[in-house]
């Protein structure tokens, strides 16, 4: 029995060593391989550091901002002695008369965009996918792309000559020679849902069809000559293999844009409508709001606590749609 216990302790004690030795060993080379992906990777990181610096100075050092959204700002006393005020600067976008107009609005125009943004960006795709002329197909992929590009600013002057009272396109060009009346587009707040819905649409599915498209092109080749082997139609081939493998794209680019419920594009609903005071029913919305009453009354606590609000229910709503989507589908979520 004694010899029996001493094996075993020595035994017990050998494995104790040799897991120190393995572990300091394990520790060891965890520092040396992380010194020399450094050391080989030293000139990219040295790239990256410009981008790194920005990136901070411009997204991480004014976060220390945000306590002004509590704070009863005033330009004589800075940031940091300025009176508390707790949610005081919240209440504003709620109490304010026109708070269900711009919630409505906001969400309204929003869930319209995402809705008919991602339809005519798949259609689009799928119209590229079966063009075979590689140089026509790069021409489409441009001109669909330029819209993206241009600023919204020039883009509220190209509406503006199509919709100008005294001499635009629609009223001239096309109203007048069917003898009908001219129509004073900026002043009747009934036209603009469907004018602002169709900019939007003209101005972003580029982008979105690229998007798509490169995912499309992405396929394996086998599902679709499977399926002309098994007689399938062009169409039987787009509901049937294209659209279930564009599942998991939509869904990422969906659940990011209702990250954005709450936000709209500044240009859009400011720009393109020149501002007209007749339209604010249609086109005032949570970011419009903000700027005129900082604009008018110079509160910077009001408006970052908009934009904080903005900022934590994009938040909430992407977790909560993710959380969603990894119930139902757990392969499609975005973590």
């Amino acid at each position: 029995k004694k010899e029996f216990r001493i094996i075993k302790l020595l035994t017990e004690r050998g494995s104790c060593l040799m897991k120190q030795s393995t572990c300091g060993k394990n520790v060891g080379y965890q520092k040396t391989s992380v010194r020399k992906r450094i050391h080989k990777y030293k000139y990219l990181y040295l790239l990256a550091l410009p981008s790194i610096v920005y990136l901070f100075i411009n997204n991480y050092m004014p976060m220390t901002g945000l306590i002004l959204a509590f704070k009863n700002y005033s330009f004589s006393k800075g940031i940091f002695q300025s009176e508390w005020c707790g949610l005081k600067n919240f209440t504003y976008l709620f109490g304010s008369k026109w708070a269900k107009v711009m919630f409505r609005n906001t969400i309204g125009y929003n869930v319209v965009f995402i809705i008919l943004g991602t339809i005519v960006a798949i259609f689009v795709a799928i119209l590229l996918n079966e063009i075979h002329s590689i140089k026509a197909r790069n021409c489409y992929q441009i001109l669909i792309l330029i819209p993206h590009l241009v600023s919204m600013v020039l883009v509220g002057y190209i509406v503006f000559a199509f919709l100008s009272n005294s001499n635009g396109f629609v009223n001239k060009g096309i109203l007048e020679p069917l003898g009908m009346k001219d129509v004073n587009w900026y002043t009747e707040a009934g036209y603009w849902p469907y004018i602002l819905v169709f900019v939007n649409l003209w101005k972003g599915f580029g982008f979105q069809s690229i998007v798509y498209f490169a995912t499309i092109i992405g396929f394996d080749k086998s599902y679709y000559e499977a399926a002309v082997v098994d007689g399938a139609s062009t169409w039987q081939q787009i509901t049937r293999i294209t659209l279930p493998l564009l599942k998991p794209t939509v869904i990422i680019l969906t659940v990011m844009a209702i990250g954005r419920m709450f936000s709209t594009d500044f240009g859009l609903f400011y720009q393109v409508p020149m501002n007209s005071g007749m339209l604010r029913e249609a086109t005032t919305t949570i970011d419009t709001f903000v700027y005129k009453t900082f604009m008018e009354d110079h509160d910077v606590g009001r408006s970052l606590a908009a934009g904080f609000m903005q900022s934590v229910l994009g938040f909430v709503l992407v977790m909560g749609t993710n959380l969603g989507v990894r119930k139902i589908d757990p392969d499609s979520a975005l973590f």
